[in-house]
């Protein structure tokens, strides 16, 4: 079982895009908003700039795996978009990437 809930739904991820606070560390962006009460929500996307379906899913798979270890806060909703270097970076970059993206409300 996840530690988080899936974003579903155009409006769901448009209402994160519209009210979230956008951060960058290396090919992975976050958008970060206020989220429903209870566990954290997180929508996963890899766009066609990452490459065919194949590795779209890879790279989605990967930022699935980094987010699960990752810190995430409750009442949160997070939109982790993963550039063309996610499926072939080493994970452990990945996984800072991620933890420095998601992470950041907590410091």
């Amino acid at each position: 079982m996840t530690s988080y809930r899936a974003v579903r739904g155009h409006r769901a991820f448009a209402e994160i895009f519209h009210d979230g606070e956008r951060r960058r560390c290396g090919d992975v962006t976050a958008i970060v908003a206020p989220g429903e009460a209870g566990r954290p929500q997180v929508g996963v996307i890899a766009g066609r700039k990452v490459g065919n379906a194949v590795r779209r899913n890879r790279a989605k798979r990967r930022l699935r795996a980094a987010v699960e270890r990752a810190p995430l806060a409750e009442h949160t909703a997070y939109v982790v978009i993963g550039g063309p270097q996610v499926p072939d970076v080493a994970f452990e970059r990945l996984l800072g990437w991620v933890m420095a993206v998601i992470g950041e409300e907590r410091r």
